[in-house]
């Protein structure tokens, strides 16, 4: 997966300052980030981070109450209708007809839009690849399918971006796998923009180029999966006995940080992978067993548990 220069990308989705309070509640505040043209953004948090306000506000189901959201070039306060042109979703559920089939929930809301040519309808279903079962009633549908006829309906009037909320929420791993390769297509496809919240960690970390971690409301860090995951790299865990006097060893190196016991005979620090060879021949000099020794492979999960201080996400 790769990622354009953000010089040589077209900003899709603009946020900046994005704050929301209810009362003397802030649920979101000053959040700023950027969606470039066509990548896969992901948007995670903890329960309660501010996940869902923040799409709501992007969707134009609330108001914010300051800062300003830009889609297409469009600002959503001054030209509200314009913007949301830019754009489709599916927030929390597709809205589908279940006594209707796909064909017809298509074509009922490609009216309600009035300028969808039939040929964008029968484009789109081969996109979403529901040809064999467009004319049978979405209640037949399984989920997975229930979902892509809902992209399908999303991507009706050509949007830059398309924002999709818990897009493989219930879905088992096969459907989660499809859905993956399916949005990664429709990237390609499409030439779309597509900003996901998600809980799955291990698939946005697969899925998206970019991510945004929020928590408490507030924005901790926005970077490519390539970056925050390259950030740790450095991690070493180390099997040592006695563990306590190990410790005390590695703490007193200058280039070695966050020293930090695991189990009764495990270290984990932070120090240059270079520096591994000379450590172990001191520790050795000190009289300390070394067991074993090991660079530590970083997950975006270990990332994010680490980020938000352990909380979970959902």
């Amino acid at each position: 997966m790769s990622v354009m220069s953000e010089q040589a990308q077209d900003v899709v989705l603009s946020v900046r300052d994005l704050t929301k309070k209810i009362g003397k509640k802030t649920l979101v505040e000053d959040l700023s980030f950027d969606v470039y043209q066509g990548e896969v953004f992901g948007f995670l948090g903890p329960n309660g981070a501010g996940k869902t306000t923040t799409i709501r506000m992007l969707v134009g189901l609330i108001r914010p109450t300051g800062g300003t959201i830009s889609i297409g070039g469009y600002d959503v306060r001054s030209s509200f209708r314009e913007a949301m042109r830019e754009i489709g979703s599916i927030v929390e559920n597709p809205e589908l007809y279940s006594f209707m089939t796909g064909w017809e929930n298509l074509k009922q809301f490609s009216r309600m839009l009035g300028d969808v040519p039939e040929e964008r309808i029968h484009e789109l279903v081969r996109l979403v690849n529901l040809e064999k079962r467009i004319h049978d009633r979405v209640k037949t549908y399984s989920l997975g399918m229930k979902q892509r006829l809902g992209i399908a309906q999303a991507l009706l009037g050509k949007p830059r971006l398309l924002i999709l909320d818990e897009p493989t929420n219930g879905l088992d791993p096969a459907g989660i796998r499809e859905m993956r390769e399916f949005i990664r297509n429709l990237v390609e496809q499409e030439n779309i923009s597509v900003f996901i919240s998600s809980h799955l960690l291990s698939e946005v970390q697969m899925l998206c180029d970019r991510v945004a971690i929020i928590q408490h409301g507030k924005m901790i860090t926005v970077s490519t999966i390539e970056e925050l995951v390259n950030s740790a790299i450095d991690k070493v865990e180390w099997t040592v006995r006695p563990a306590d006097k190990a410790r005390r060893f590695l703490e007193s190196q200058e280039d070695i940080r966050e020293v930090r016991q695991e189990e009764e005979d495990k270290l984990i620090c932070r120090m240059p992978p270079d520096r591994i060879s000379f450590i172990v021949s001191k520790l050795v000099e000190q009289d300390i067993e070394v067991d074993g020794v090991r660079p530590v492979v970083v997950t975006l999960e270990d990332l994010f548990m680490e980020l938000t201080g352990g909380e979970g996400i959902a």
